[in-house]
């Protein structure tokens, strides 16, 4: 028979089979022989008590041989010779995964890509961390695989009701992910082995048929009859299909002000500014696992914290362990960073988003301090220009070449210069700037507060030791571009379906991924 069993085990314990058979056969009440294998279904860390345990759910096989577990099969068709075809604008998680499903569905999917294929863009990358040049096609947020592509390549999320996560993870463990994201709580991939899978991913769109090109910049629609007919790309070809998805993230500033320029409604959406913190990752294990920091049998430790202050959420992001901060922006003159970390999150500090919501209210208070605002108080723009301003002046503080403006951690919530900077793993390097110079007196005053607040629910984290680096202001697009909720279809172009983290409809891999599925399926029934 099969059983499902959840137990507890302590660390050193928990990836010992002798030691997890012997449970299931207590609990079970049978002999430990009886016990012939498991699967791991769930997987947690419980630090919360003094005693750190190991939360183990298993699917037991008891007197009957053990089947090792199956992989999921995914029916993807030669659609070469298919009638229907979509462009998908993008390859970021929503474009490949809208992709791969409209191939299972039998309909051609042909994917224009702004940047380059993985292996090329990592000189790109080289150039942006090492001389501070940027290729504004070819960064961290454009090219193959998106922003996702050299990310933590984190895996959780809560939009459980937009689509499959399971269906997702198993996708991700057809092109070479290890399956314990299958049952970990907090699966990520890891930026080392991202490009290899995204890599996977598109031979497999083009061994089917699909057309994956690069360096194909869209730079306009072309509307009849309230249909897109076909998109002209940067190098002067046009490309025409049935339906367009429009999945190009929420760095593509460029789509947003073209949107605009043709009157194609959009809307301004409320977004999260701040700064990114990295500690030693040895002082958030000790604050985390206290007593347990140096066992071996621990990963290394994360956190997640919110605090509200003056009526505003202050809340950490994208928190990578082991990890390493990274150049995030996508133009000259502008300073973004973000966070990633390899599989083995084994370097030598844990990085953090730490930011605050801006609304629409606090971009228009703000346009009489700003020359660059002026003028938008009514443009669904204006968030998007409020978010550049920052980035800019951030740019500009740190002195040119991505360097970045920072400051201690204690030091920014006291208003103090900081007169020296801790080592960081920030490669283009840092300023010390007293960062109330460059962020927005609310989000200054909200994120000063914070810390404070996070070092009495942390003890030990709010500390000199921790450096605070701005800006992290790409934490979702500035901008939502609206579509019918029965059709996914844009209200005023009935054959443009707007996509993941760009459109506003996402937030993180898994639930870009889900919703780029989501449209190739509403396509595939209109078109079937």
């Amino acid at each position: 028979m099969q059983q499902k069993i959840s137990f507890k085990l302590l660390p050193s314990e928990a990836s010992d089979e002798s030691i997890i058979k012997k449970i299931i056969a207590q609990t079970s009440g049978k002999k430990q022989s009886a016990v012939t294998g498991f699967h791991l279904l769930k997987k947690s860390i419980d630090a919360r008590a003094k005693t750190i345990w190991v939360n183990l759910t298993v699917n037991a096989f008891i007197d009957e041989p053990f089947k090792v577990r199956e992989p999921q099969l995914f029916n993807f068709r030669d659609v070469r010779k298919a009638e229907k075809k979509v462009i998908i604008i993008g390859a970021g998680p929503t474009g490949l995964f809208a992709a791969l499903q409209l191939i299972e569905k039998g309909i051609k999917p042909i994917i224009l890509e702004r940047g380059k294929d993985v292996r090329t863009r990592r000189r790109d990358l080289a150039m942006l961390n090492k001389e501070g040049i940027i290729n504004p096609e070819s960064n961290y947020c454009f090219g193959e695989g998106g922003a996702g592509t050299y990310s933590d390549g984190k895996l959780y999320t809560r939009s459980n009701k937009r689509g499959d996560i399971d269906r997702i993870l198993n996708l991700f463990v057809r092109f070479g992910a290890e399956e314990k994201i299958l049952y970990e709580a907090h699966p990520h991939i890891g930026t080392n082995k991202l490009p290899h899978i995204i890599t996977a991913m598109r031979n497999q769109i083009n061994d089917c048929g699909g057309d994956f090109l690069f360096e194909k910049k869209v730079i306009d629609l072309i509307i009849e009859k309230e249909k897109i007919q076909s998109v002209k790309t940067a190098d002067g070809n046009t490309f025409e299909a049935d339906n367009f998805i429009l999945a190009t993230g929420h760095s593509a500033r460029d789509i947003f002000e073209l949107l605009h320029a043709k009157n194609i409604l959009i809307e301004a959406k409320p977004f999260a500014l701040g700064v990114r913190i990295e500690h030693p990752q040895i002082l958030i294990n000790n604050c985390q696992y206290k007593s347990n920091a140096a066992n071996d049998a621990l990963p290394p430790a994360s956190y997640s914290l919110v605090q509200q202050v003056n009526g505003r959420g202050v809340f950490s992001f994208c928190m990578c362990p082991g990890g390493i901060i990274a150049p995030a922006s996508t133009a000259a003159g502008e300073i973004v960073v973000n966070g990633w970390s390899p599989s083995k999150r084994n370097n030598p500090f844990a990085n953090s988003g730490m930011v605050v919501q801006v609304e629409l209210e606090d971009a228009v208070k703000n346009l009489g301090k700003f020359k660059s605002l002026e003028g938008l108080e009514n443009s669904p723009l204006l968030l998007m220009e409020f978010q550049k301003m920052v980035e800019q002046k951030c740019f500009d503080a740190g002195g040119g070449k991505f360097v970045a403006p920072a400051q201690r951690m204690v030091d920014f919530s006291n208003g103090k210069n900081s007169s020296s900077l801790p080592t960081c793993s920030y490669q283009p390097g840092l300023q010390s700037v007293h960062l109330k110079e460059v962020l927005p007196d609310f989000v200054y005053q909200s994120l000063a507060k914070g810390f404070i607040e996070f070092g009495k629910k942390m003890p030990g984290y709010f500390t000199n030791d921790a450096v605070v680096v701005a800006t992290e202001s790409r934490t979702s697009s500035p901008v939502r571009i609206p579509r019918n909720n029965d059709t996914l279809t844009h209200p005023q172009i009935k054959n443009l379906y707007p996509c993941g983290e760009g459109a506003g409809y996402a937030g993180g891999i898994v639930s870009a991924a889900m919703d780029g599925e989501r449209i190739a399926v509403q396509i595939a029934a209109l078109i079937s």
